[in-house]
């Protein structure tokens, strides 16, 4: 019986070597996940202690602890308040004691994970005096699986995995604008071949501007409704989104007719407020590479990059009312692309950043977010393509790491979802153009010709 007991222990423990070690999630729901919590129960009190997260007796206990000489009390242990499994790590929800601030347990993270033994924790004031404690079982960035069923609403599309085990969301309603830096090799490129290929199933104009000769998007031209591959082409289209920016503000008027009777809900200030059969197709504009926009050679150049750059700062400070969204990309987005770059930056709330060859590039994304995200921007590491930092208007910052998309993937959405594409009057002429014959090049960039 001693032997037959040996080897299924024997048995279990090698299953559950081999799935740590290959199966990192698999193991965490069988064996990991209860370990956790039964260590967490058990040495919670001592944990807080040793990590200087206690606070003091109060003086009435200490004083009725030297009247009665009794032993001093304890350190006050914050109150765990319950303790939910993921199938990616433990949450825990704790209320702090009276003294105590959400930063002590933000600075006091690293402690916790090599207590507890965990891979990562991190740290979030739910409301005031609660804190709720994420902790991760394994490396969820090493190989990224998206789960299974993702809820999606509206213009709100899932991106990649957060370092918590979340899903990291590019949401364009309350982040309409967005800038996104990184090296050549960082994954720059797959995060937003990810972002085209969810937006492609939504109804949205998608419109490109790729200076490299359209190397990046053309391929997904079937899902774009105008597309520019040089700068000049992009400094008319700017200007068509400009006025097709105006002309939606003027339907937003004539629809509004405010009135003293004219109850709350149906005064409209966006797209959203108009009724379905009036309001705008919204628009995402993605550019591939600021750089190329913003850098000049010859004095000709100065006026198309005035005209280009006087175009973005208008869309991102006006755009969001009128259903128009930016995507940014590019390696560097600093001061020395010239004037109105800093202007244009200060109007792109997402900020994310892959990998940078220099402090300088991640103090560009997040130097008025916060300085921690500037130092983990440039921790990433060369073997994790698509890993990034994403930072929030609110100083908060988290570690993500885009799925592998291929070319492939990103044009077989955008083929599949090519019915979905809008025509937007505005934008017709930069319409791509595509030759019948399949065996051909999918797409010329070429501006259609305007009718006489």
């Amino acid at each position: 019986m001693g032997w037959l007991t040996i080897s299924v222990l024997a048995v279990v423990v090698g299953l559950a070597l081999l799935l740590r070690w290959r199966r990192p999630a698999w193991f965490w729901m069988t064996f990991g996940v209860v370990y956790s919590v039964l260590k967490v129960r058990f040495r919670y009190a001592n944990v807080m202690d040793a990590c200087d997260l206690t606070v003091p007796a109060s003086r009435f206990r200490l004083w009725l602890a030297r009247m009665l000489n009794q032993e001093i009390p304890r350190q006050r242990v914050p109150r765990l308040m319950w303790i939910k499994p993921t199938r990616t790590g433990l949450r825990l929800r704790i209320r702090m004691q009276p003294g105590q601030d959400a930063f002590d347990y933000s600075s006091a993270v690293d402690r916790l994970r090599h207590a507890f033994g965990v891979h990562q924790v991190t740290s979030r004031e739910i409301k005031p005096g609660v804190v709720e404690i994420a902790m991760t079982g394994y490396d969820v960035l090493r190989r990224v699986q998206m789960p299974a069923k993702i809820e999606r609403k509206g213009l709100k599309v899932p991106v990649a995995l957060v370092e918590d085990g979340s899903v990291y969301f590019r949401d364009y309603w309350s982040v309409p604008h967005s800038v996104t830096i990184g090296a050549s090799g960082s994954g720059k490129s797959v995060y937003q071949r990810r972002v085209i290929k969810e937006l492609a199933a939504l109804r949205v104009a998608l419109v490109g501007i790729d200076c490299k000769q359209g190397v990046e998007l053309s391929p997904l031209a079937r899902r774009f409704s105008a597309l520019a591959d040089n700068p000049d082409d992009a400094a008319e289209l700017l200007e068509a989104l400009v006025d097709r920016m105006d002309e939606i503000y003027q339907v937003i008027r004539r629809v509004q007719r405010v009135s003293a009777d004219t109850p709350d809900a149906e005064i409209a200030a966006n797209i959203w407020d108009l009724p379905e059969n009036e309001r705008p197709v919204p628009i995402v504009l993605t550019i591939d590479e600021i750089a190329e926009l913003a850098l000049t050679t010859s004095r000709a150049d100065e006026k198309r990059r005035t005209r280009i750059i006087v175009a973005l700062v208008r869309l991102a400070q006006l755009g969001r009312a009128a259903g128009i969204f930016l995507d940014i990309y590019g390696q560097r987005f600093g001061s020395e692309l010239g004037d109105g770059i800093t202007m244009l930056r200060a109007q792109l709330t997402g900020r994310t950043a892959h990998r940078v060859n220099d402090e300088s590039s991640s103090k560009m994304a997040f130097g008025d977010v916060s300085p921690h995200a500037v130092f983990a921007a440039t921790q990433i590491r060369n073997d994790r393509p698509g890993m990034a930092v994403v930072g929030y208007s609110n100083g908060e910052w988290a570690r993500i790491r885009t799925p592998h998309t291929t070319m492939r993937e990103a044009v077989t959405a955008c083929n599949k979802h090519a019915d979905l594409t809008p025509d937007v009057p505005e934008l017709a002429r930069f319409r791509p153009v595509f030759d019948t014959d399949l065996t051909k090049a999918p797409a010329t960039l070429e501006p259609v010709a305007e009718a006489a």
